[in-house]
């Protein structure tokens, strides 16, 4: 079955073009890149999820990590920002930032990576999104095999970025928690990385 909307159906979009009607089993990974969906949407259980508009920290904490994993990054591996991860065929989110291996990364026009080539997956919690990315998210990471996780929330005073840093138990696929890093961010973990999370105030 496919997720096209039969004609009494049909709900249109802002673009005139209808909304799909979900197939009895759910989403795939294919439907994903078939239908006219909003930029960003995600797949999660069978299910699409549309992204919100973003707070203003969203984007300066994205970009204030973007930049320092970028700095350090060795010549392996790769920064990308906002790019899917296929973890099965009706699961495919797309973190805030990713770090994979050099070798996934060599076509210019790929839209999405295997989680297997994904080394660190970064989220930055949103309202819209908090259940998804404290959960429903870090239990997908974990079970396939993505070693490293990092949850950025907002808290403080100053609403300065506070990020939570898990590492992959290989025996259990569980994440645990390494660290919560306030002010300053510095691990070794998957490579040298070192952040002033106070710089946000200046971006």
């Amino acid at each position: 079955m496919t997720g096209e909307a039969a004609p009494h159906m049909a709900h249109l979009q802002p673009n005139g073009s209808e909304w799909p009607v979900p197939p009895v089993d759910g989403y795939t990974v294919d439907d994903l890149y078939r239908l006219d969906l909003p930029p960003h949407t995600e797949l999660m259980d069978g299910s699409l999820v549309f992204v919100s508009p973003q707070r203003k920290f969203h984007s300066l904490a994205m970009y204030l990590l973007e930049q320092c994993l970028r700095s350090t990054v060795p010549e392996t591996l790769r920064v990308r920002r906002e790019m899917a991860v296929v973890i099965s065929k009706r699961n495919v989110p797309e973190p805030d930032l990713v770090v994979v291996q050099a070798a996934a990364d060599a076509d210019q026009r790929q839209t999405r990576y295997e989680v297997k080539d994904v080394v660190l997956a970064v989220e930055v919690v949103s309202p819209d999104s908090e259940d998804r990315d404290r959960d429903t998210k870090p239990h997908k990471y974990a079970a396939a095999g993505i070693a490293h996780f990092w949850r950025v929330e907002m808290a403080g005073e100053d609403d300065r970025p506070v990020v939570y840093v898990y590492e992959l138990d290989p025996v259990t696929k569980a994440y645990a928690l390494t660290g919560i890093h306030r002010d300053q961010l510095k691990v070794a973990q998957p490579y040298p990385i070192a952040v002033d999370l106070t710089a946000i105030d200046h971006l």
